[in-house]
């Protein structure tokens, strides 16, 4: 699993905002290109881990934390129909991939991002991940 998709690649998900499980919402309203920012073999389990962020193409929200995705990165994640677009790193969908309703096994991903912004973006969600913050748990 983790060999078909790494960490960084982009994929389509029908990713859950905190907003809408705060709302009391179980899905999503659409697919959306996400960012498995982790994804973690637990062969003791035979499971994956997944940590996935969402992308947009519209400006993060005031008191959301974002990464601008350079116009490079871009391009190398098939994400050239946006002008501009962001990966938001202070909240995520926590997926279990062999479990999952949501996650689709047999896509193609669309492409991923590099080592370079890859290491920024976990740069960024470090701290979210030590203090147990940010996590829609997908996998109820």
């Amino acid at each position: 699993m983790t060999d078909r998709f790494p960490s960084g690649s982009i994929i389509r998900y029908p990713y859950l905002w905190r907003w809408q499980r705060n709302q009391g919402r179980e899905n999503a309203e659409k697919d959306r290109p996400v960012c498995l920012a982790i994804a973690l073999r637990d062969p003791a389990r035979s499971i994956t881990h997944l940590v996935i962020l969402p992308i947009s193409g519209t400006s993060p929200l005031l008191g959301q934390l974002a990464l601008e995705i350079p116009a490079l990165e871009l391009r190398r994640a098939g994400l050239s129909m946006f002008k501009r677009g962001w990966v938001t790193v202070d909240e995520f969908n926590y997926d279990i991939a062999e479990r999952s309703y949501y996650f689709e096994p047999n896509q193609k991903p669309r492409g991923m991002f590099g080592p370079s912004f890859m290491e920024e973006i976990r740069r960024a969600i470090r701290p979210i991940l030590a203090a147990g913050r940010g996590r829609v748990d997908r996998t109820l």
